[in-house]
């Protein structure tokens, strides 16, 4: 029986404090029994790859072009997409919690994309999303990857 399907979601232009929480995330996931869905590719996506991979976890890569070469070392099972971005929708519909750290443009579609499907979405050092006469999105902010992980599997609890 496998673990939940839990994504990390950030910038492939990462602060080294992102890609070293990024890799914590990754370990703590691993560590947990969690099953890590990601980009697949490099920056924050391989670093929590690497400590998933570091600390005996499975990786996935949902990869967006055609060719398994683009996935970073660290991914186990790569997917082929060739639909660019929009691979982000399938990640944010795959994962039953999605963790974001730090991140750019295409972190915060799969923001808005998980939020949507009614993924909860953990946030460490991540976009603060906010519409005028509206509250802001239900981000979960946490200051560690260790707290990140303890949400992510709270939530489980909560829909399971």
């Amino acid at each position: 029986m496998r673990g939940p399907l839990i994504a990390v979601i950030g910038g492939s232009s990462p602060t080294s404090d992102e890609a070293s929480l990024a890799q914590a995330v990754g370990r703590a996931l691993a560590e947990a029994g969690a099953v890590l869905i990601c980009g697949g590719r490099g920056g924050v996506m391989e670093a929590a790859c690497r400590g998933a991979k570091k600390a005996g976890g499975t990786t996935i890569g949902v990869l967006p072009g055609p060719d398994t070469s683009e996935a970073n070392p660290y991914v186990d099972i790569p997917i082929v997409t060739g639909i660019g971005h929009a691979r982000n929708a399938i990640i944010a519909r795959t994962a039953e919690v999605a963790i974001a750290v730090g991140g750019s443009y295409g972190t915060l579609s799969e923001i808005a994309l998980a939020l949507g499907f009614g993924t909860p979405v953990i946030g460490l050092r991540t976009w603060t999303v906010e519409r005028e006469g509206h509250p802001p999105a239900p981000i979960i902010r946490v200051g560690t990857a260790e707290e990140a992980v303890r949400q992510a599997f709270a939530h489980l609890q909560d829909v399971r």
